[in-house]
């Protein structure tokens, strides 16, 4: 069984999704849907507070709801309580909210997306687009940042071939290539950024995506060619993919004379970017 993990946004607020390959359905994150629909500080309360009154009526659809691990806001997997369409449309019926009917219609969008996507590819790429641009990402970077995750799906895709296939392998994996190539781990390139639940590829200048895709596909092709076996190798692998770009940052550092590391994180170029726009017209 294949699980994916996506965040969705509703109204410029984010909501944990899993996408479960065998059973073509989408789970959601009951916590962050509380959390959009009530606006309240603390959804997680909410929640608590919500199950345990339906758990005492014998509500079926909180009896029947699966937990999955998610990524929380420490970067941490921890499970979480998450429901499938169905089970989540009942759920909604007991949280007063006027937006409870646009939530409805856009999960059901968010459904009928996926589906459209399992028979065209392409289509994710364009939903894809569509977000970085309304969040105000230059056509440039948003080219850069797709084909990075197309680069970032083959290295996944190699390592589960090697015999990788739990997530903390995966970020263990990540952060030696981000090392290799950085000199700072995926941690510590965060904190550099300021970043503290936020992508760190979504935060990246044009030149430091540029080498992180390097390093990625690198390391793909290295592997490819190694065809190594399990963690270990593949760790070994994933340093050498990650200094073949750590080479090529420090020969243009050599030449330009500055850090390629750059402590700018999205809100600084985009405001800028934004801005600019706005005193040219």
């Amino acid at each position: 069984m294949t699980k994916k993990q996506e965040i969705q946004l509703f109204e410029e607020k984010k909501v944990r999704t899993v996408w479960d390959d065998e059973q073509e359905k989408w789970y959601f994150s009951i916590v962050d849907v509380c959390g959009v629909l009530t606006d309240s500080p603390n959804p997680r309360n909410y929640w608590k507070v919500l199950k345990h009154r339906l758990l005492k009526e014998g509500n079926e659809t909180v009896t029947n709801c699966n937990q999955l691990k998610l990524k929380s806001e420490d970067d941490k997997m921890r499970l979480t309580d998450v429901a499938d369409t169905e089970q989540l449309f009942r759920l909604i019926q007991s949280i007063p909210s006027p937006k409870a009917e646009p939530f409805k219609l856009w999960m059901a969008q968010v459904a009928a997306q996926r589906l459209d996507q399992m028979q065209d590819p392409e289509l994710n790429f364009e939903q894809a687009y569509a977000d970085y641009r309304r969040l105000g990402y230059s056509d440039k970077w948003i080219n850069q940042r797709l084909k990075s995750i197309e680069v970032r799906k083959e290295l996944t895709d190699e390592w589960n071939r090697a015999g990788v296939t739990e997530n903390q392998q995966y970020a263990s994996l990540t952060d030696i290539i981000t090392q290799a190539w950085s000199g700072k781990t995926t941690r510590q390139y965060k904190q550099f950024k300021g970043l503290k639940k936020e992508n760190l590829r979504d935060n990246m200048t044009n030149i430091e995506l540029a080498l992180n895709i390097l390093a990625e596909a690198s390391a793909t092709e290295i592997s490819k060619a190694q065809n190594p076996k399990g963690f270990k190798q593949s760790a070994i692998v994933a340093r050498k993919g990650g200094q073949i770009a750590g080479d090529a940052r420090i020969k243009l550092e050599a030449q330009t004379g500055r850090s390629v590391i750059s402590s700018e994180k999205a809100s600084d170029y985009l405001l800028q970017e934004n801005t600019d726009d706005k005193n040219n017209k």
